[in-house]
């Protein structure tokens, strides 16, 4: 065998990264050797873009609980800065909420990986801070390290090891490049992704109104005028503290400024949201020393169900370079934590077999798809249906045709069925009656959803299978999105 440098190589250490890698030792018993590359410096570990550690900050305890569980990792103050009772989405009129989600955080994520590195460093992984990788190293077929800069003084860098994790987020140079044949889809249509921004302000409550702020509760508010194709969103930091931002895909923010013969862009967008916020006075950006440098920003997130196939011979992605956050509503901490967990055993016991082939790594595949990402299909089908509703057509929805069962599949993260669309009383056909196209679209979403969630659980035991299991996919998404 030849010699590598390291057993496992990183690259990325944001959130999937560092989970990652501290997973991998974990379930080694601390015998491989990883290496985590990040192109950001010591002083600045995790951070996402040049404006800061850009996110919507919030995650599930469902998720924190499962990270401790597994590999004994267990979260506090100060990076779980505030604790909330759930996720509420308001109707674009504020008459509906349901709850979305139960338990959770707001985080800080400036904090947070500092927190990360001190626990990977305490299962022996270790660290290239400054370096950029730009791309996969191969050997006969497999990958073998990652090539890049020193971005400090210019110079080139290479390791190589037994396999490599790509964990270096939406813009990674890793995938859409791999060397070798795979199976991984290489790129992302463009109307897969939302654009999104947010601050982070201190403020003076205006009036007390729960649809607006709450600081036991993190709001989402649907609205196709001010987040066209997305949604906007006012988490709570504190009592007088929020993450308040938005996201909007660019067909439908073109489609909205044409039609209101508006020219707004994101950051346009955003600030008009903070304006009409009943609930925040006068706001200002947060002067608190672990808020520096990270209380304004924008970046880019994927909507749309992660990579079909997450692995090849030698090569793993997780994270946002492997689309995972939640198409519904773009969120991607939760499935992150679940996902790199999952790959650090995967890994491990590749490691263990001396086999990092496509097939070794397969595991990961399937654990990723029965756990979590059976659902992420489906709700990509249903982000797509509502782009098409307007204002109305979505309060409607919500207060006619959404039922306690429909309420109770949400906080589970599964598709809601629309149970009410089959109920023949007077009352439902008459509402139905008032909007058919959209009863119909919503019962078309829900059929297809028990389709796909019924092939996504079949996903294939071996490589071999997936071919055909990708063409039926493929058919029924197409299916699908022709009729919207």
């Amino acid at each position: 065998m030849a010699a590598y440098d390291y057993d496992v190589i990183v690259a990325g250490g944001g959130m999937s990264g560092l989970i990652t890698a501290a997973a991998i030792c974990h379930y080694s018993k601390q015998k491989a050797r990883v290496l985590v590359v990040d192109r950001n410096p010591h002083s600045e570990p995790g951070k996402k873009t040049i404006n800061g550690w850009t996110c919507g900050d919030a995650v599930s305890k469902r998720s924190v609980d499962y990270l401790a569980d597994n590999i004994g990792i267990k979260y506090g103050s100060p990076e779980l800065e505030h604790p909330v009772e759930g996720v509420l989405v308001y109707s674009p009129d504020h008459q509906t909420k349901v709850l979305f989600e139960g338990e959770g955080f707001i985080l800080n994520r400036k904090i947070l990986p500092k927190r990360q590195i001190e626990d990977a460093k305490k299962l022996g992984v270790e660290f290239a801070f400054n370096v950029a990788c730009d791309r996969l190293y191969s050997e006969d077929g497999f990958v073998r390290g990652v090539t890049g800069r020193n971005l400090a003084d210019g110079s080139q860098f290479k390791k190589t090891a037994r396999m490599v994790v790509d964990a270096a987020g939406n813009a990674t140079k890793l995938r859409p490049n791999i060397p070798i044949q795979s199976k991984i889809e290489l790129d992302i249509d463009r109307d897969d992704l939302e654009s999104t921004g947010r601050y982070i302000y201190d403020f003076e409550v205006s009036e007390d109104d729960p649809t607006w702020f709450d600081s036991r509760y993190a709001l989402i508010h649907l609205d196709q005028f001010i987040a066209a194709g997305g949604y906007a969103w006012t988490f709570p930091k504190g009592k007088n503290k929020v993450n308040i931002g938005l996201g909007v895909q660019k067909k439908a923010l073109d489609l909205r400024n044409a039609k209101f013969g508006k020219k707004d862009g994101l950051q346009d967008l955003i600030d008009q949201y903070v304006k009409m916020n009943r609930a925040i006075k006068n706001p200002v950006q947060s002067a608190d020393e672990q808020d520096r440098g990270n209380t304004k920003g924008s970046w880019q997130v994927s909507v749309r169900r992660h990579n079909d196939c997450l692995v090849a011979n030698g090569y793993a992605m997780v994270g946002d370079a492997a689309w995972m956050a939640r198409p519904i509503d773009a969120g991607g901490i939760g499935p992150s934590i679940y996902a790199s967990v999952m790959l650090g055993k995967a890994v491990a016991q590749a490691l263990e077999a001396n086999d990092t082939s496509e097939e070794s790594l397969w595991q990961y595949n399937l654990d990723y798809m029965k756990h979590h990402g059976y659902q992420m299909a489906s709700f990509e089908v249903l982000r797509r249906y509502l782009q098409t509703l307007s204002n109305d057509q979505i309060s409607y929805g919500m207060k006619y045709f959404l039922s306690e069962e429909d309420i109770s599949s949400i906080v589970n993260r599964e598709h809601p069925r629309f149970s009410r669309l089959r109920l023949l009383n007077p009352a439902m056909m008459m509402r139905i009656a008032k909007e058919p196209k959209l009863a119909s679209g919503l019962k078309h979403t829900a059929d297809v959803s028990e389709e796909l969630i019924t092939h996504n659980m079949n996903y294939p035991e071996k490589p071999s299978g997936f071919e055909p299991w990708k063409k039926k996919l493929t058919t029924m998404l197409t299916e699908a999105f022709a009729k919207f």
